[in-house]
């Protein structure tokens, strides 16, 4: 099951990025959980599932925007990511 979510934003928001309003949307789709993982909040195993993404290919998007795959905010949650590989 998925939730919708609904987030206004100034046009000139897009038009600034070069971006058309989907490709912006998908953008800050990815932005949104790209930072989730950095900050520690879900793993790379389910930011990949909701990017529809296998795991190398969230890995190589981490990279674009300078995220390291390394950092963990704990043992656990490494040794899990490392179960689920």
């Amino acid at each position: 099951m998925e939730n919708d979510l609904k987030v206004s934003y100034p046009k000139e928001l897009a038009f600034t990025l070069k971006m058309q309003d989907t490709e912006f949307i998908n953008e800050m789709r990815k932005l949104t959980v790209v930072k989730l993982y950095e900050i520690g909040k879900i793993s790379s195993s389910l930011a990949a599932k909701v990017l529809n993404l296998n795991r190398v290919d969230f890995i190589e998007l981490i990279n674009k925007y300078q995220v390291s795959f390394f950092y963990h905010s704990s043992e656990d949650d490494l040794l899990n990511d490392m179960q689920n590989a």
